[in-house]
């Protein structure tokens, strides 16, 4: 019923509207990954979107559904007061403070001091050390830039010597900074902590230079497309006649034909939201108005349980991604060759324009304040342009600021008093059985899991991204509600899940000999082996029992996607949440 474009994809998208119940889905619901066949989607509302991916004219690889839009956090106070369960949120908070202040009152009462000190001691060791590590660190990825400009300058070609280049400087510096925390001898937390920023600082130079590297030959490609459409204009008496003719071809199709050939550009509305932008089902809702639907599609929107702009405020669904670049002026020039190349050089325009506020196009982004800027955003995939909100919000700063510091309190008070003295030091045994330990560890790791979680994606992301106008807070979706694995891994963390749809899942996809599954298991085999390399730093052992339980998801999945288990969400959360916390606690084999 609609196409839907993005910089650096395209699909055709079809609205199953068998459910009289069924609202406009909002961008959201497309979050999962794309086949080459087409793959149906289920939204929250209880419809359907069909999507079949293509290659753009020229496009080596499939792209993927990674869009940036504005929305606000899922937690976010300003934007989630109206859920129904928010008091059980509020109530969350209130059972962790009570918690700690009955730790500090039995340890007052034990010790005569209101905190242990331990676990500071294991943090603060060599933290001057691992600071200057890490900016020497960070430093050397401005080699990235350099070679960007290159692809610029048309010094190296991405395709393939760029890439060669690419993967032997990741390699040496995931290498050498393994390599420097054995040589510092660490402790576990400042060897995982350095290991994760190498690991997050490598995915944002791989996306900086592919993304780049991909633009590059787009642009290539584009300049000969341009070449061979002014050749061909001269044969129809020249450029200025060439763009009249489009012109008046275009008056008499518009004449002989009233119905809109393309879906309408967005109504321009105006809102006081501080991201911006429309909801989602809103706009879209104002597209389909300017449409004439087939009757087989044809439904009544006033009758509709469409939501009103009111209730999706809580949800805050996105906006669709804003309007391209206008098409080439020639596209509908009665000689057939010259309309094709000119829809072409609109196609490849697209890919090099962002598709924001300031309409970047390739290579004016190529700057050191660019990458500098993208070092700073809480995304791992690169885009010559993201949202932007108009200002920052310094009470927003401040609550982030102070949840932060608290929330790391807690974490750090249940990890000192609940954690680490069932965790024995290496040659020693805590005395108690490993089924005990299990008992006495569940609730403290299921409590300090959530509370990281809180910490990392609502505290941390949104302050950076507040930091840096950065109007795209969408870092996890309701994970907790998962009836599966692949839900749980899609929603969790949406950062990492958007560089590996983007880079890894969709560039196996764009191979013919690697089917949905062969790209999904090696997405899986990746983020496997990158978990046990970061637990045989932490605590320099190799097992890989780590690695087991992570490539064990995949007979999960299969289990989450039994007809019996799939109608019954109560059961198949209740199995992703036993999962979840065997998961967890296994990790004492680790250790």
């Amino acid at each position: 019923m609609s196409s839907s474009t993005s910089n650096h994809y395209s699909s055709i998208v079809t609205i199953d509207d068998t459910n009289s119940k069924v609202g406009t889905p909002s961008l959201g619901d497309v979050g999962q990954p794309i086949s080459k066949k087409g793959t149906s989607i289920p939204t929250e509302d209880g419809g359907t979107l069909h999507v079949q991916p293509f290659r753009r004219p020229g496009s080596k690889q499939l792209r993927a559904v990674v869009t940036f839009v504005p929305r606000p956090s899922r937690f976010d106070s300003s934007d989630s007061g109206a859920e129904q369960f928010r008091g059980f949120y509020t109530l969350f908070w209130i059972f962790c403070t009570l918690l700690s202040v009955k730790t500090i009152v039995y340890h007052h009462k034990e010790t005569g001091s209101l905190l242990s000190l331990t676990f500071a001691n294991v943090m603060s060791k060599d933290l001057f050390s691992l600071l200057l590590s890490e900016m020497v660190l960070t430093f050397t990825s401005l080699f990235a830039v350099v070679l960007v400009k290159a692809f610029k300058r048309g010094y190296v070609r991405y395709y393939w010597t760029g890439v060669v280049i690419q993967h032997v400087y990741q390699t040496i510096m995931l290498a050498a900074a393994i390599t420097w925390t054995f040589n510092r001898q660490w402790a576990w937390v400042q060897s995982g902590y350095f290991t994760l920023r190498c690991l997050v600082l490598l995915m944002k130079i791989h996306s900086y230079l592919a993304v780049n590297g991909y633009l590059q030959e787009m642009d290539e490609k584009a300049t000969k497309v341009e070449q061979r459409l002014r050749k061909l204009t001269n044969k129809v008496g020249g450029w200025d006649q060439a763009v009249s003719d489009a012109r008046a071809r275009r008056e008499e199709l518009e004449q002989q034909d009233t119905t809109p050939s393309e879906t309408p550009s967005l109504i321009k509305q105006h809102s006081n939201n501080y991201f911006g932008q429309p909801p989602a089902a809103t706009a879209l809702r104002n597209r389909l108005q300017n449409l004439e639907v087939p009757s087989v599609l044809k439904r009544d929107l006033s009758s509709n349980s469409i939501a009103t702009e009111s209730s999706f405020k809580r949800a805050a669904a996105p906006s669709l991604p804003a309007v391209g670049p206008p098409s080439h002026p020639l596209v509908d020039h009665p000689d057939k060759d010259i309309s094709s190349l000119a829809h072409e050089l609109s196609e490849l325009e697209a890919e090099l324009t962002s598709s924001h506020k300031n309409k970047t196009r390739w290579p004016a982004n190529l700057t050191w304040a660019n990458y500098v800027d993208y070092q700073f955003l809480p995304t791992l995939v690169y885009e010559i342009e993201y949202p932007r909100t108009d200002r920052i919000r310094p009470l927003y700063v401040l609550e982030k600021t102070v949840a932060t510091f608290g929330t790391f309190f807690l974490l750090y008070q249940y990890t000192e008093h609940y954690i680490m003295p069932f965790v024995p030091a290496p040659g020693q045994t805590t005395g108690q059985s490993f089924v005990h330990n299990l008992v006495d560890l569940a609730l403290p790791f299921m409590i300090c899991y959530l509370i990281l979680f809180y910490l990392i994606f609502e505290c941390i992301c949104n302050g950076f991204a507040e930091l840096s106008c950065f109007a795209d807070r969408e870092f996890y979706n309701d994970w907790w509600n998962s009836t599966s694995f692949d839900q749980y891994a899609r929603k969790w963390n949406k950062p990492v899940h958007a560089f590996l749809l983007k880079h890894v899942y969709t560039s196996t996809l764009s191979y013919k000999a690697v089917g949905k599954g062969g790209a999904a298991f090696l997405t899986f085999l990746l983020s496997a082996c990158v978990h046990e390399l970061v637990m045989a730093v932490v605590t320099k052992k190799i097992r890989p029992y780590l690695f087991v339980l992570q490539m064990s998801q995949i007979p999960l999945i299969a289990l989450g996607r039994v007809p019996f288990i799939k109608r019954n969400k109560i059961l198949g959360n209740t199995v992703f949440w036993v999962g979840l916390m065997a998961g967890e606690l296994s990790f004492l084999s680790i250790l």
